[in-house]
């Protein structure tokens, strides 16, 4: 099968060179190169491609490009392709609706072995996205296989604070001087958090909070720290 692919990028650099290493492919065909998410939207619908490789922290080109793009076309997956992303930016991503992610520092075979992967019905994330992963403690495996929703749990209006202050990456110091709690407060709410989601670390928390608007996803899409 002939992938039909499809550039997004508000660099044309990037754009120049992804499409020079994917014209190289047998099985890949670009069919178009979008550096807004107005012109991607529209290429999506014209040319119904079987993978959008995008940088998805570009501006406009965040969680809701990502599910506009899907409503348009369901047959489409996305391939987000950054810089260096944080944990966060890449559970975001996942959330949204990426498929698969590598960086914009891999390989060229690996470029081409996600685009057409991807289009064969696999999840690619490259080898260093993964070390990302695991360096936070994230069951690669569990995170990408649970659902989208999750039962309701009953957090309390301060812990529900608590939540979205670390989901913002705030330290316990400075979440301490917000809510004006001590430190040890702070660190027993995050203790009863974990337990009430039955999570056991950070990121876990992060997720829960994302997926279920306690913060938006944009703010770790556009986060390239």
């Amino acid at each position: 099968m002939i992938v039909r692919t499809l550039l997004a990028d508000r660099s044309e650099l990037a754009l120049i060179g992804l499409r020079t290493i994917l014209s190289e492919a047998m099985r890949v065909e670009v069919v178009g190169v979008a550096r807004d998410p107005v012109a991607m939207q529209a290429m999506i619908v014209r040319h119904k491609p079987h993978v959008v490789l995008m940088d998805h922290t570009g501006e406009g080109f965040g969680a809701q490009a990502i599910k506009d793009g899907l409503k348009r076309s369901r047959t489409t997956k996305f391939v987000s392709i950054t810089t260096a992303p944080s944990t966060a930016t890449l559970m975001a991503a996942v959330r949204a609706g990426v498929t698969s992610y590598i960086r914009k520092d891999c390989d060229v075979q690996e470029i081409i072995d996600a685009v057409t992967a991807t289009a064969d019905g696999s999840r690619f994330f490259c080898g260093k996205v993964l070390e990302v992963l695991k360096k936070a403690s994230v069951d690669v495996e569990s995170f990408l296989a649970e659902p989208l929703s999750c039962a309701p749990v009953a957090l309390s209006d301060r812990e529900c604070q608590v939540i979205t202050l670390i989901a913002e990456g705030r330290s316990y110091t400075r979440i301490a001087e917000e809510l004006n709690l001590s430190a040890h407060t702070v660190i027993a709410h995050r203790r009863n958090i974990m337990q009430k989601l039955g999570v056991n670390n950070t990121a876990a928390v992060v997720l829960y909070a994302v997926k279920n608007g306690f913060i938006s996803p944009n703010k770790f899409l556009f986060d390239r720290a």
